[in-house]
């Protein structure tokens, strides 16, 4: 005999009821967000973007480079470096102090141009320079700004390389006038230390790591409720920073605005970390600010990365993005999980797993929303 829809319907809603409850069970219990986690490892890619990682080829990682990589000045530079490099192989001192003043003199030639060029016209909006007025963030489209950083980040385009051509005839064959000569200064003795420390460097294994990167997970008000300090989030991903730089002494790059606050944390027990990236504000543009600043400063193929594990995969991803390989390094919750039983504890591991399951699900279909090209 058929039953009744009136009856289906209610065993129906009766069977959802009882799923929902389950489900609500399941997200109180240790397996939701390790499943979750397990999913994104498994799914996420994490495979390095060819033509990005050429930006981190060079691997010198420096702490003293300033430069903006494609600039006319860190052009000129890279020049200066491969002159000087020769010129030390030819161990002949005079080459190298003539090399230096003609440095300096191409230096000092640049920056009179830019100024001329400040002075031409007033400077139109375009995708590498944020907007002195935010109400013209609108006049910056998304595909030309994407192009820029693409170009910027492929720095052995063709302009660059004969720009590079000129600089280097420049530094071998500029005449530079007796009275105008400079006495020596301590730079070029800290030049060649550099070219030999980069030298040393690229010996090492690519597969090794060049620096430490520790994403802020957070800013809160201290118990006066005046002082602003860490998180719990980014307090025990500094505790994890103490734990790896003990063991591999290598230079700390700190992302997120909450960086200065992360660097005064490190500061009071003793490590310094000089390598600051504070103008990100979302996990897309940690990543491609940190990778423009490795890039700033030599290059770094591959580094440890520290934050969640449910951070992690996304994170990683984005990082591959811009042409860095990452080592994970999770540094814990702020709760732990249980054993096996239902915890509110363990409802705060899901809810942070949700959210980066969405969010790694909208990366990869749409791409990041809110993500500045460059800082």
């Amino acid at each position: 005999m058929k039953q009744h829809w009136m009856v289906r319907l209610v065993r129906m809603v009766a069977i959802l009821f009882v799923l929902f409850g389950c489900f609500i069970v399941f997200l109180y219990t240790p397996f939701y967000s390790n499943l979750i986690v397990k999913t994104l490892n498994t799914f996420v890619p994490v495979k390095v973007d060819k033509v990005a990682a050429k930006s981190q080829e060079k691997a010198a990682l420096t702490e003293v480079e300033n430069y903006e990589p494609g600039s006319d000045l860190w052009i000129a530079r890279q020049a200066y470096l491969n002159v000087m490099e020769e010129a030390i192989k030819t161990e002949n001192s005079q080459d190298l102090t003539l090399l230096h003043a003609r440095y300096r003199d191409l230096q000092k030639k640049i920056l009179e141009e830019q100024k001329e060029d400040d002075k031409d016209e007033k400077k139109p909006s375009v995708p590498l320079l944020s907007p002195e007025n935010p109400d013209d963030q609108q006049e910056i489209s998304a595909p030309d700004s994407a192009i820029t950083v693409r170009e910027l980040l492929e720095l052995n385009s063709d302009d660059n390389k004969e720009q590079m051509k000129q600089y280097i005839h420049y530094l071998k064959t500029h005449k530079i006038e007796k009275e105008k000569e400079e006495p020596i200064d301590n730079q070029i003795y800290q030049d060649i230390a550099y070219i030999h420390d980069q030298n040393t460097e690229k010996t090492k294994d690519a597969d090794q790591p060049y620096a430490i990167v520790v994403l802020g997970g957070g800013l809160t008000l201290d118990k006066n409720q005046k002082d602003i300090i860490v998180n719990k989030y980014t307090n025990l991903r500094l505790e994890k920073t103490l734990q790896v730089e003990s063991k591999t002494h290598l230079p700390i790059v700190l992302s997120g605005v909450e960086s200065p606050y992360m660097q005064a944390w490190l500061a009071k027990r003793g490590v310094d970390a000089k390598l600051l990236e504070n103008r990100s504000m979302n996990t897309c543009e940690n990543t491609r600010f940190s990778s423009l600043l490795l890039q700033k400063q030599g290059g770094a193929p591959t580094v440890l990365l520290i934050t969640d594990r449910y951070h992690m995969p996304r994170t990683r991803r984005l990082f591959a993005l811009n042409g860095i390989e990452t080592i994970p390094v999770e540094a814990p919750m702020p709760t732990q999980l249980t054993a096996w039983q239902p915890s509110e504890k363990n409802y705060d591991h899901s809810r942070r797993a949700n959210y980066e399951l969405l969010a790694t699900i909208r990366d990869v279909l749409f791409g990041s929303s809110g993500c500045r090209e460059v800082p």
